[in-house]
């Protein structure tokens, strides 16, 4: 089974900060999101494996209690269940792949 995803996939979380499912199997999942200036990516962990692009943009990276300024063409791994979370600094996106897919995010 694969989806592809399309502009009704999008889905605004509030607080600036917008997701787009890319495209996804039962094995991984790929999603744009989209963060205005000042947008906060609270502090979270699941049990999925994550990797994170940025593909826009300059973000305040917090990943297992480190703290990092991360811009277009950087990129972090975040093991399950580590905490990690983002401050966008300026205006930008993130192209986030998980393994396996995120079934919360369908719902």
């Amino acid at each position: 089974m694969i989806k592809y995803g399309n502009s009704a996939t999008e889905k605004n979380l509030g607080g600036g900060v917008c997701r787009k499912i890319l495209a996804f199997g039962e094995e991984i999942m790929a999603v744009e999101v989209s963060f205005e200036e000042g947008a906060v990516g609270s502090v979270h962990s699941h049990p999925h494996s994550q990797i994170s692009y940025v593909l826009e943009g300059r973000f305040e990276a917090r990943i297992g209690g480190e703290v990092k300024e991360i811009s277009q063409g950087d990129s972090y791994y975040t093991e399950p269940d580590m905490p990690h979370g983002v401050v966008c600094l300026e205006k930008g996106k993130l192209l986030d792949v998980f393994t396996p897919m995120r079934m919360d995010f369908l719902s």
